[in-house]
């Protein structure tokens, strides 16, 4: 029934007398009292009901919009009711309902919404549209209106909801080549010249604010149409189609004759009730009779214990995910308009429109989820293309390094989301089939790229190939693909894709590596960041620890030989290299390194390489004199040599040789502690058949099974993928017996008595190959019948293959004696109630021998029956992986109880409630958005007083290495990213860049800078917090000032952040700098007299508590103890003394040429710009490192 008002309001609208409507005084008011009402409704969309049922759509609104366009007024009214009405169902309900209640409501409005359509079928509606529309295209953008822009939105909008709307393919009952409803509503498009408009607003560069309406209408317009089979319309069959068509009649024609010989067979002469029983022996039945058979002997090989039993139910949540995607041959009119749109729109529409659309994207002004409309385009447009008539340059947007990369990365992404979001699993894997189905197409681009008769083309594809197979993550992309399939939420056509997708990377990988004959690729491994063991004496890799007393009297035949190298001539440093330059490790951070190697060259006696090393190094690190000064004589480089060679240099423990399963259980141990861990990045040679070995897994066969269980309905491309992989993992990997399991050879029985096994040739003769090993391998090991019941891993095959037992050689264990059995009892009993610790451990610090590891320990407590399972032993803390929001309340509380304090994440780490590692607390911290980068949750650490002497060499190079490795690297981090960028020598840098930009005409955008740091202060005083602000630039001068190279060095002088990559876009003051700072570097932006420059004590380094940067330097040579002279050290005043400042230049001047290679740039910008007599040596090379940081950021 419907509502009164709603009644009387409709009625107010107008009336249609034939084909002419005659409308109301009040239809204007009346259709917006219906907007009001619909704004109003409920959650069962009531309104919306009863405006469907009543069908005024299509007996008011249509007619209104035909007959009336000239009202303006009453023409906007009714678009923007229209597109109201025709929202989606799923957006005015959220989801599909589970409730039964508002789920039927859901299910009223979307026939509703199909009624629509139907409606909106007709040449003369779209007419009105495209009119419209051209009318308002035709208007440029000066005389363009705000009302104008929203009529052209809503426009578009009313197109996309029409299409939107699902077919119901039970009431159309459509078959292939016959015209549907959505065919109509095409072809309906097509004669009022709607789809000339959209290709105009593609292709137009002044129309970039609606891409992203008309690539979703696109995608929509092509929703039920394959590619390949759209490319070939109007070209007559081709000779493969004919093929393909004639082998599927012909299986078709072999399981018809199939059927008939069997039934023939079934017939008897007899009447079925005296067809006799029949006791069938060796088969029991419930009890220990034999079965006995009711049914003719014909049908004895159909018997199944299963018959007429009740099925089991399978619960919905473990039923497999259904195929909702469907393609139809639509009527030949509408695909050879479709074929013409496509052609069109890739000659001229693609490439601007896709990159209108990335942009968007990337700077974050789409929708949520629209990158899946790029990612549908990028699939079938690209396919359409390689079909039709190969133009690289028609999709040369989306074919580069960087689309591989985004869509791996939306690939990701979604597949973590899956894992994450449990709720919408079904959701993400439908946006992860999308981004699987773009990469397939870019990588058969790539592939068809190499068979291009242009040169340039296959360069291209070359250059592709090179980047895509060197990265580690396009390599082991499907590898968790397949890993993590899941037959719940992935439909059987994204293993389809999935497995056809890794058969063309495979099969260009493995091409690419014959070509090339040896690939270099980049290897990743994650390696646990722990507090490196410091050993008391320098112990080189394979040498025994020497003692002082050895030391010393190796030295004299040492000396001797280093001092007959350094008389010769001929020594020559050119060869040596003291730095690892592949390394991650930055090269002012591999000074220990390259003194550990001078250390073992001494050990072993290479006197040439330690003196050739030792000049090296001495070039490449100046700074200090930590490798001797450059004049330095032969004597004190003799002595320094012999400081090397006693002093107790840092060196990592190697891996102990011996029990190999120890090993194992430390990688095990990875997997279950959760700890920080350090991505280490290096070069290796790859080997095709290694990287093969990764898919010789019982997960992945697992899926290819499954996938082979459909061999009818799968594509004959589809069994070759499938027939290809498991070929490679049998025959070339020789792991036969991996695919010795009885559901497989199950379906190879189906296979063989298939009568259509002739359409299956290569199928066929695969499975007869892995029969005949399996049955060659079991006349040797009668156990492989018992292990066709369990999936394998390699270690298992190679045992059935090789002998049981025979891997285990030299890695077994000792056996455990019955006394450490007995200690081991009394251990656990004795600490298994004590709380607060952990029983494994202690039973480890007390067990003898000590040689047992912690999971040998805890699977032989679980034998002898102490533990029910390894389970009671894991950690704590260690399987937190999702966060509650309870947790999630309390880290934000955390984080602004202790944010003024020096070390925020420290405090609340020891304040959390759940353990959680630094790691996952600092990327929970960055997703809240309560911070925006890492750094701001660095340790502020107070630089000390130096020790006003050092009176031992020695205690100062082993105090200077035996430090916190983490806590020393995040210092040194710290300290290069955060030393006070506002105060002391910068402030004087500053004034000297303000001066050159001034004579280059920047005063007014400096004086902007000044005004906006002033503004800054003042906002920070009042209101007594402070957070980020964003400099932006609203004239064009100011605007190309940000732009300038030398204004942006000068804004990183003054501590301001450039914005970060993909996420920002103005540069910004900083959170952390206080009022006083920021009044103070305005202050050094003034321009002033030298007189009054000198005057100013606060812009001085020489600030009360802290140490100089020169003298902290210095100190830091000394505590490596790597000069030969004992200098004394100490605080260095405001007035620092003429002969210090010379002997710095002086320092500064003779830095070899070498030195000057590995420093960046950006040194001789920053060179032209120094005043000499402010600027010291040291204090120029720390602010240098300051900028290459931010920058490489």
């Amino acid at each position: 029934m419907m509502n009164c008002e709603l009644l009387a309001t409709c009625s107010a609208l107008g009336y249609l007398e034939g084909d002419t409507y005659h409308k109301e005084p009040d239809c204007l008011e009346s259709v917006k009292d219906l907007i009001r009402y619909l704004r109003h409704e409920d959650e069962t969309r009531d309104v919306r009901q009863q405006l469907g049922a009543a069908q005024i759509l299509q007996s008011d609104l249509l007619p209104i919009l035909t007959q009336h366009r000239q009202d303006k007024p009453l023409f906007d009214a009714v678009i923007r009711l229209m597109v109201n009405l025709t929202q989606p169902a799923l957006l005015c309900f959220g989801s599909v309902p589970k409730d039964p209640n508002v789920r039927h409501h859901f299910l009223l409005v979307l026939t509703y919404l199909q009624a629509y359509k139907e409606a909106f079928a007709s040449e003369k509606a779209f007419g009105v549209l495209s009119e419209t529309l051209y009318e308002l295209l035709q208007l440029g953008w000066e005389d363009r209106q705000e009302e104008d822009n929203l009529l052209i939105e809503r426009i578009l909008l009313l197109v996309r909801n029409i299409l939107h709307v699902p077919a119901d393919l039970e009431q159309e009952k459509r078959i292939d080549d016959d015209a549907s409803i959505h065919d109509r509503l095409l072809w309906a498009m097509h004669l009022s010249g709607m789809d000339d408009l959209l290709l105009f607003l593609s292709s137009s560069s002044a129309e970039q604010q609606w891409s992203l309406h008309v690539l979703e209408i696109v995608s929509l317009m092509f929703r039920d149409q394959n590619p390949e089979q759209l490319a070939g319309t109007g070209q007559g069959r081709l000779a493969q189609e004919r093929s393909s068509d004639v082998a599927e009649l012909e299986v078709l024609r072999q399981r018809e004759m199939a059927e008939k010989r069997t039934r023939a067979l079934q017939r008897s002469n007899r009447h079925s009730r005296f067809g006799g029983s029949y006791i069938v022996q060796g088969l029991k039945s419930i009890g220990e009779r034999d079965v006995i058979f009711h049914k003719g002997l014909h049908n004895l090989r159909n018997y199944s214990s299963d018959l007429g039993k009740q099925p089991r139910r399978v619960p919905k949540r473990r039923q497999a995910a259904q195929e909702l995607s469907v393609h139809r041959r639509s009527a030949l009119n509408v695909r050879l308009f479709l074929r013409d749109f496509c052609s069109e729109f890739l000659e001229n529409c693609y490439n601007p429109l896709m990159g209108a659309v990335k942009d968007h994207l990337l700077r974050e002004k789409a929708q949520q989820h629209d990158e899946t409309y790029y990612m549908w385009a990028l699939a079938f447009f690209m396919a359409f293309n390689r079909a039709a008539s190969f133009r690289p340059g028609f999709v040369s947007e989306t074919l580069s390094v960087r689309t591989f990369h985004f869509v791996e990365q939306n690939l990701t992404n979604y597949y973590e989301m899956m894992l994450t979001d449990r709720k919408e699993a079904a959701s993400w894997a439908r946006r992860m089939h999308l981004a699987l189905k773009a990469y397939q197409e870019l990588l058969a681009t790539v592939n068809e790229m190499d068979i291009c008769p242009d040169e340039a083309v296959r360069e291209s594809s070359r250059i592709i190939k090179n980047n895509i197979f060197y990265m580690m993550e396009y390599r082991e992309l499907f590898l968790a693909l397949f890993r993590k399939f899941d037959e719940r939420y992935h439909p059987r056509s994204f293993l389809r894709d999935l497995v056809e997708t890794t058969h063309l990377f495979l099969k260009m990988l493995e091409r690419f590596c014959r070509s090339r004959g040896n690939l270099m690729v980049q290897n990743k491994r994650k390696k646990r960041k722990k507090k490196k063991k410091i050993q008391d004496q320098g112990v080189a890799s394979g040498n025994v620890s020497r003692s002082p007393g050895e030391l010393e009297a190796m030295w004299p035949a040492l000396e001797e030989q280093l001092l007959r190298c350094a008389q010769e001539p001929e020594l020559s440093i050119d060869s040596i290299v003291p730095f690892d330059a592949a390394s991650e490790i930055p090269v002012e951070e591999q000074r220990v390194e390259a003194m550990v190697r001078l250390q073992d060259c001494l050990l072993a006696g290479q006197a040439p390489e330690a003196l050739a090393l030792l000049r090296s190094a001495r070039e490449v690190w100046p700074e200090g004199n930590v490798f001797g000064s450059p004049d330095i004589s032969p004597g004190e480089e003799m002595q320094l040599l012999k400081q090397i060679l006693s002093a107790p240099l840092p060196r990592q423990q190697e891996p102990m040789e011996g029990d190999a399963e120890d090993e194992e259980e430390e990688e095990e141990d990875e997997e279950e502690e959760e700890e920080l861990q350090v991505v280490q990045v290096s070069e290796k040679e790859f080997n095709f058949l290694e990287y093969l070995k990764r898919f010789a897994c019982s997960a992945i066969v697992r899926a290819y099974v499954l996938l082979l269980r459909s061999y009818r309905q799968n594509s004959a491309h589809t069994n070759h993928c499938i027939a290809k992989m498991l070929h490679r993992l049998a025959h070339d990997l020789g792991m036969e017996a991996l695919l010795f399991q009885l559901s497989l050879f199950c379906l190879f029985s189906r296979l063989l008595s298939d009568p259509a096994a002739g359409a299956y040739k290569e199928l066929v003769t695969f499975a007869k190959y892995i029969l005949g090993k399996f049955f060659a391998l079991a006349a040797v090991n009668p156990k492989a019948f018992v292990e066709l019941l369990f999936w394998k891993n390699t270690v298992v095959v190679r045992e059935m293959t090789q002998g049981y037992g025979s891997l285990d050689t030299g890695h077994r264990a000792a056996a455990w004696s019955p006394e450490e059995e007995a200690q081991l009892q009394d251990l656990y009993l004795a600490h298994k109630d004590v709380e607060g610790q952990d029983v494994v451990e202690t039973i480890l610090e007390h067990l003898k021998p000590t040689s047992r590891t912690r999971k040998q320990v805890i699977h032989h407590l679980v034998r002898m029956g102490l533990a029910s399972s390894v389970k009671d032993f894991q950690r704590k803390g260690t399987q937190i992986v999702l966060w509650t929001e309870d947790q999630e309340l309390e880290l934000q509380r955390l984080f602004e109880e202790f944010q003024a304090s020096d070390d925020v994440l420290g405090h609340i780490m020891k304040n959390i409630t759940a353990r959680r590692s630094r790691a996952r607390i600092v990327d929970k911290l960055l997703a809240l958005g309560l911070v925006s980068e890492r750094r701001q949750l660095y340790k502020k650490r107070r630089k000390k007083l130096a020790p006003s002497c050092v009176s031992n060499g020695d205690e100062s190079l082993k105090d200077s290495w035996q430090e916190d490795p983490e806590e020393s690297e995040d210092e040194e981090k710290e300290e290069d990213l955060e030393e006070e960028p506002v105060q002391g020598s910068s402030g004087f840098s500053a004034e000297n860049l303000g001066q050159s930009l001034r004579q280059e005409g920047l005063s007014a955008p400096l004086l902007w800078l000044q005004s906006c740091l002033i503004r800054a202060a003042d906002d920070r005083e009042e209101d007594g917090c402070s957070q980020a602000i964003p400099l932006v630039p609203l004239t064009e001068e100011n605007e190309e000032a940000m732009e300038n190279g030398q204004f942006q060095h000068l804004l990183r002088k003054l501590g301001i952040r450039p914005p970060s990559s993909g996420q920002e876009t103005f540069w910004r003051i900083p959170a952390k700098l206080s009022s006083t700072q920021l009044r103070r570097v305005a202050a050094s932006l003034n321009q002033q007299d030298e007189e009054e420059r000198e005057e100013e004590p606060e812009l001085h380094p020489g600030v009360p508590g802290e140490q100089s940067p020169s003298e902290e330097h210095r100190a830091k040579a000394l505590r490596a103890l790597l000069s030969a002279r004992k200098k004394k050290a100490g605080l260095v005043s405001p007035g620092v003394t003429s002969e210090e400042e010379t002997t710095g230049e002086k320092e500064w001047k003779t830095m070899p040429k070498k030195r000057e290679l590995l420093d960046s740039d950006d040194e001789e910008d920053e060179g032209r710009g120094r005043a000499p007599e402010l600027g010291t040596p040291v204090i120029h090379k720390k602010r240098r490192f300051q900028i290459e940081e931010e920058e490489d950021d």
